[in-house]
């Protein structure tokens, strides 16, 4: 079955262009469900739409009795404003696929179109899911809720781009046992002071002083608390505080992200980060309010499972083209985390980097594309591997 994908890659393209015009954010893409409903509609497909956010959940019946497979896409966009030059660019101002979501909703619809016209074949179930929200972590928990997982003996999702960097060329698949991908959280510290004028600072509480503090020392966390044989990234991403340049304001806003690969040290992280902005706020006669947003957990493979999707994926792309090993993990987060905690599975990672095409620009950049070329490919895993697993 797999060997049908190459020839809808023209209609995998399209699809992708077709979604890449119109990105979305969070939990609510009207248009990003409408479209991929009536493609689904058009292959004769039973669905459902979520009660809880524009998520779908549906599932080709096989001809025959046998397992559920579930296979996940994740549909959400990103607040960037598109600078591809791409003919087929962005239509929602200052919303981008610059993370390859469209891809994968369009590789899993092509998965889909071939898997229903062989349904009879399928000596099981096929179960799939377009998730929301991916992007702020909280989309998986939702499908989960919906009942994606219900009743699915095995769980697999993929991802598109330049993730592992020009070590893994356009067109290779990495699947590895075990974790492959760090936790992802956020947090937000809201710095509290008392504002004045800038030329009596004596009379106020300087916020600004003491957030330039915190994040100094936030940094001593990771350099002087955690083993350097456990990886852990503490990144500040946002300040904001300040209305005019002689004026000391009465608020500062940090936020930041932490990525680890064991549960305990992102615990400790985050007990840390909460202690020293709090301390430090007080020392200088400040205080914090600060917010914990619990994202996702760490990536973590099923080692069958990860045999049998590099196994299938070698079918298709051939041996040397299958990494089934990395140095380390990746230290970007995934909330296919909580499928991966409910039910066995394995996260892949499909390469469009290529140089030449200028595929190799990193994911969440205003210039990032995909090598559309390899599109017919991830599809065509998706299908290899639900043969193998159903026993087609």
């Amino acid at each position: 079955m797999w060997q049908e994908c190459k020839d809808l890659q023209d209609y995998i393209v399209g699809i992708r262009r077709d979604l890449h015009q119109i990105p979305e954010l969070g939990f609510d893409l009207p248009e990003t469900q409408s479209y991929i409903c009536a493609e689904l509609d058009r292959l004769g497909l039973s669905y459902r739409k979520n009660r809880g956010d524009s998520g779908i959940i549906g599932e080709i019946k096989g001809g025959r009795s046998g397992k559920t497979v579930l296979l996940r896409a994740d549909i959400d966009g990103l607040p960037i404003k598109e600078d591809t030059g791409l003919p087929f660019t962005s239509r929602h101002e200052g919303n981008m696929h610059a993370c390859g979501h469209d891809t994968h909703a369009a590789m899993l619809l092509g998965a889909l179109r071939v898997l229903a016209a062989h349904k009879d074949e399928l000596k099981g179930n096929v179960r799939f899911v377009f998730q929301t929200a991916e992007e702020i972590s909280k989309g998986a928990q939702i499908a989960i809720k919906e009942g994606a997982t219900e009743g699915a003996d095995a769980v697999f999702g993929m991802h598109i781009g330049s993730i592992l960097g020009g070590a893994l060329p356009s067109g290779s698949l990495s699947v590895v046992s075990g974790c492959c991908m760090a936790s992802f959280d956020r947090f937000v510290i809201n710095v509290k002071g008392s504002g004045c004028h800038g030329s009596t600072p004596e009379k106020g509480i300087d916020p600004v002083t003491i957030a330039a503090n915190i994040v100094l020392s936030l940094q001593e966390i990771v350099a002087r608390e955690i083993a350097g044989t456990k990886p852990s990234v503490l990144t500040i991403g946002m300040i904001n505080g300040g209305f005019a340049y002689n004026v000391i304001p009465s608020e500062v806003k940090i936020e930041g992200t932490i990525r680890a690969l064991e549960e305990p040290v992102r615990r400790q992280l985050a007990k840390r980060i909460e202690e020293i902005s709090k301390n430090i706020a007080a020392a200088f006669r400040g205080s914090v309010d600060f917010f914990m947003d619990w994202g996702a957990p760490p990536v973590i493979n099923d080692k069958a499972m990860s045999a049998l999707a590099a196994s299938a994926a070698e079918k298709v792309l051939g041996g040397e083209h299958v990494k089934t090993s990395q140095d380390s993990p990746n230290m970007g987060g995934e909330d296919f985390a909580y499928y991966l905690a409910e039910k066995p599975g394995a996260f892949m990672f499909l390469s469009s980097a290529d140089h030449a095409k200028c595929t190799d620009i990193p994911h969440h950049n205003p210039k990032f594309m995909v090598d559309e070329d390899v599109l017919y490919k991830g599809s065509a895993v998706f299908v290899s591997i639900i043969e193998d697993f159903l026993g087609c």
